[in-house]
């Protein structure tokens, strides 16, 4: 068995999903469900014997230790994270307990753990960190993309607080001898993406005929994966990964916000344009042609690095993974999975994230 934190987030359920459609071996789902965790996402694995899950925070030592103690797992990924920048301006101290010191919970209970295993079971366990790019800093214009060997640099209290989950899984390595492997991945995209990030969100306002807010001048740029191409580099880094070692994970798409805003109006223009005309109509009380025109420029966040880019070279060399997905096929997966899924997108707009866009947007 192999246990997974954060499952019902969107990274940890594309992953659930997707291992238990290439493979027969059990997995436990450890998750808060805080607001970003919704099991709506793996509602196919009801009743299947494959999928475990218990309610509960990685910052609960007994019952991480009730968990390990019960279950056994072979590995654990660690996936749970409070991850959005925006709210961690607005409340760090989430983003402190769960990412701090919820990952040295995990990796503590792990350790107790790993220590009661025999030889042959202590060499075959992994615990496997998600982390980001964003504990790389930001670049300029014409650096060279991160590498797994660029200086830290966090600039939020989120890239900060995941910084700190990723030298404390380090540790954990070099003092103990943990099998740990750590993954900093760039932007994913994909199905069952909470609308707060910049892709659903786009596409969720556009679809109701709200505004497309995009901060200052929409030139930060970032580097674009596929949710389904990391899950699946994970999988490969779990199978294959050397113990100590980080693997930079990227869709090798560098792409303006701006660019990538216009590429879903563009997207909905072709696959949703009777929405244009009947549902914007009736939401801004004109009539719209293109939902480019619900494009608008908001004041900049706080500390808004400008630009990200990953060097996934090392992961492609020494495991052989490359992403399957381009741009444009995701993005394309990405546009029609929300258009096919309205009671999904229904149920996760509640007040309170009403509430959270008006405050952030305005």
């Amino acid at each position: 068995m192999i246990l997974i934190t954060g499952g019902a987030g969107f990274i940890g359920s594309n992953f659930i999903l997707q291992w238990c459609t290439c493979t027969d071996e059990p997995v436990l789902n450890l998750d808060a469900l805080t607001y970003a965790g919704n099991l709506a996402n793996l509602a196919t694995l009801q009743g299947n014997p494959q999928y475990h899950f218990v309610k509960g925070s990685i910052t609960d030592a007994a019952l991480l230790k009730q968990l390990f103690d019960e279950y056994r797992p072979r590995a654990v990924l660690h996936f749970a994270a409070e991850s959005h920048v925006d709210r961690s301006i607005l409340g760090p101290d989430a983003f402190v307990e769960t990412n701090v010191v919820g990952t040295f919970r995990m990796v503590e209970a792990a350790r107790q753990y790993w220590n009661t295993l025999n030889t042959a079971g202590q060499q075959a366990f992994r615990f496997l960190h998600v982390s980001t790019d964003e504990v790389y800093g930001t670049l300029g214009p014409t650096d060279p993309p991160f590498s797994e060997t660029t200086p830290y640099a966090p600039n939020s209290p989120y890239s900060a607080s995941k910084a700190g989950s990723d030298h404390l899984v380090r540790a954990y390595f070099h003092t103990y001898g943990l099998p740990t492997l750590t993954t900093n991945c760039s932007n994913n995209y994909g199905p069952y993406h909470f609308p707060e990030k910049l892709i659903p969100l786009m596409i969720v306002n556009a679809l109701a005929g709200k505004p497309l807010p995009v901060y200052g001048d929409g030139q930060q740029i970032r580097d674009w994966l596929y949710v389904e191409d990391h899950c699946a580099a994970i999988r490969r880094v779990l199978e294959a990964g050397t113990p100590g070692e980080t693997y930079n994970v990227g869709g090798g798409n560098e792409k303006a916000n701006i660019d990538i805003v216009h590429s879903v109006c563009q997207l909905l223009d072709e696959l949703a344009p009777a929405t244009v005309r009947t549902v914007i109509n009736a939401h801004i009380g004109r009539p719209v042609q293109h939902y480019a025109e619900l494009i608008t420029h908001v004041t900049d966040r706080p500390g808004h690095d400008r630009r990200y880019a990953i060097d996934a070279r090392k992961l492609e060399r020494e495991l052989g993974w490359k992403p399957a997905e381009t741009f444009e096929t995701g993005l394309r997966k990405t546009v029609q999975w929300y258009l096919t899924h309205p009671d999904w997108v229904a149920a996760v707009q509640d007040g309170s994230y009403r509430d959270w866009v008006q405050q952030q947007y305005g």
